[in-house]
């Protein structure tokens, strides 16, 4: 039997889906103090990079820099943060948060430090249009 791929629920539940790339599909929180997006590979069953083949393992870092170009193009941060951490969420998912010396957490982690406040509808649409 072949499981289908389908975003965990905490995904689902957090955040807007932006695009789909030849390997991973491109998320975006939906917590407007933050550019933060996820990218997340759509085969079924993947915890790590490397559970995915050689050639997914190098289109995943392609995809990656891709989007860090992205936000470094679209937001200007003062810091990329990317990192694939997984302890609360073990679907494979890499985050690219543009942080600011400005942003509310700045310099500490985002991750629970203040609710989410979501985007308005005009905003996803401007953000979608760059993917």
């Amino acid at each position: 039997m072949t499981v289908e791929f389908s975003l965990a629920p905490e995904f689902v539940r957090d955040c807007i889906e932006v695009a789909d790339w030849p390997l991973c599909k491109v998320l975006l929180m939906n917590d407007s103090q933050y550019p933060w997006f996820i990218l997340v590979p759509r085969q079924a069953g993947l915890k790590e990079s490397i559970d995915l083949s050689d050639d997914d393992q190098i289109l995943l870092m392609k995809e990656s820099a891709k989007l860090s170009r992205l936000l470094q193009s679209i937001f200007n941060p003062d810091k990329l943060n990317v990192a694939a951490l997984g302890n609360m969420v073990p679907q494979l998912h890499i985050h690219h948060i543009a942080r600011f010396k400005t942003d509310v957490a700045w310099p500490a982690p985002v991750w629970g430090k203040f609710s989410a406040v979501p985007y308005s509808d005009a905003q996803i649409t401007l953000l979608k249009e760059h993917f």
